[in-house]
């Protein structure tokens, strides 16, 4: 993980985390769409990431979704992953957000955000903690409290869900059953 602002502060502000969002294209995946001749879209997900996000909500920290675009396949994933908040189409990212905190009860300043293009920054600039996939566009990094050294798509993901877990204390015993 490299961090833009003090560690101690990030590590603080993870202890606070009830709520990881993520975006889909560039953080879940890697950010290429395939499409068929058929039109049928295909995404890859991240095994190691769907791990991450299962030991996260085991650990009692909810997870949630807001992609700009609608896809079946995403919400395949987050019905797979068990991801009920999912927000899909909303390239008014901020404003689905705001009604993802009615809907829950929570506030911007309990949630951790994972993004790597423009329209995630004024989510990430709103919640308590910001995170930037290596790959993400230099003006999300900039914005972003930490980055990942993994890609979107590529364990990304899992590298938060890990962080939020050992700041706050919950990592050993969300891996203690497989080992």
């Amino acid at each position: 993980m490299i961090f833009n602002i003090d560690p101690s502060e990030i590590i603080a502000r993870a202890r606070e985390v009830r709520l990881l969002v993520l975006d889909v294209d560039g953080v879940l995946t890697a950010g290429e769409l395939f499409l068929a001749d058929s039109g049928e879209e295909i995404k890859a997900f991240s095994t190691l990431d769907g791990q991450g996000v299962k030991l996260l909500q085991d650990a009692g920290v909810q997870v949630a979704i807001i992609s700009g675009r609608k896809s079946p396949l995403v919400a395949r994933r987050a019905e797979n992953l068990g991801i009920s908040q999912l927000f899909q189409g909303r390239e008014d990212k901020l404003n689905a957000l705001t009604e993802m905190c009615s809907n829950s009860g929570l506030t911007p300043d309990m949630i951790a955000y994972v993004g790597d293009d423009l329209p995630d920054i004024k989510v990430m600039k709103a919640v308590r903690l910001s995170f930037a996939v290596e790959n993400a566009h230099i003006s999300v990094k900039e914005t972003a409290h930490a980055q990942t050294q993994k890609c979107g798509g590529n364990g990304a993901v899992r590298e938060v869900c890990d962080f939020i877990l050992q700041a706050q204390d919950k990592y050993d015993d969300a891996i203690a059953h497989f080992l």
